[in-house]
């Protein structure tokens, strides 16, 4: 009796332990609240991406109608540049005033839309300076000079005479030097719109040859050194549109004279 009751003792100790083991070896399973979503699936590679945008480049040459210069449509190409993809290969032949653009249909309507709001023709002023000469405060005279400029553009007018200085000579073989000096009139001038009217910058230059009791050797014609009188003015103002503006009054040295500088611009239609 006793023999039979230890042998279903550990028969019973033996399926404990056993079906402890299966339970040790059987994986627990996670909560279905705690599985994590699928990964999202990548995007394409800048490799696929450069393949995609190869495959579909065109290439098209658009002609700037309405840019005069170089700096101009340098500025355009550097807008395009900016603005289209890193994919997309731009050109610019300034002897055709053209730009050529490989790149996608989307990068090319892109580029059509900038160039057509870029290339614009500049708008043109007419500029009238007015110089009023006096002399022991009388008025002895008043020249005019108008000068058509774009904004956005320099533009120089000179007039008067080349006048020529003697800078060497040799004697086997005789030959002599010589440099010429701009006498006269010289305008240095450029616009730019501002949102308070219109930039100017501009370098008025008034030059004259002295008399001869001036030179500074008087030994034979061409060895004369002559003495060049100059008043210049230079500087940056704001210009109203038809409003005149002092740009600056100047005494002439070594005499009584007074030169007054007044400028007027007024739209080109």
């Amino acid at each position: 009796m006793n023999r039979t009751l230890n042998l279903l003792v550990g028969g019973l100790m033996a399926l404990t332990l056993s079906s402890a083991a299966v339970a040790q070896d059987k994986p627990s399973e996670a909560p279905s609240a705690q599985t994590k979503p699928a990964a999202a699936p990548p995007s394409p590679s800048a490799a696929r991406a450069a393949e995609l945008y190869e495959a579909n480049r065109v290439t098209k040459t658009y002609y700037l109608t309405s840019v005069t210069q170089q700096n101009d449509a340098n500025e355009i190409l550097i807008a395009l540049r900016n603005m289209l993809s890193v994919y997309s290969r731009l050109y610019l032949v300034p002897s055709q005033n053209a730009i050529v653009i490989n790149a996608s249909p989307e990068d090319q309507a892109t580029a059509q839309r900038i160039m057509k709001d870029l290339d614009r023709p500049h708008r043109a002023y007419r500029l009238t300076f007015t110089l009023a000469d006096s002399e022991n405060g009388k008025r002895i005279g008043i020249q005019h000079f108008a000068i058509i400029v774009a904004a956005g553009q320099r533009t120089t007018l000179k007039q008067g005479s080349k006048v020529p200085v003697m800078t060497g000579s040799t004697k086997d073989p005789q030959q002599t030097q010589f440099q010429y000096l701009d006498v006269g009139m010289n305008f240095d001038v450029s616009l730019s719109d501002s949102p308070a009217g219109l930039l100017l910058k501009a370098k008025v230059e008034d030059s004259s040859v002295g008399n001869p009791s001036e030179y500074g050797n008087t030994s034979g014609p061409l060895a004369q050194e002559p003495i060049v009188h100059q008043t210049a003015l230079e500087g940056t103002s704001i210009l109203t549109l038809g409003k005149p503006l002092t740009l600056g009054s100047v005494d002439v040295a070594g005499s009584t004279r007074h030169v007054d500088i007044e400028v007027v611009a007024e739209p080109v239609s």
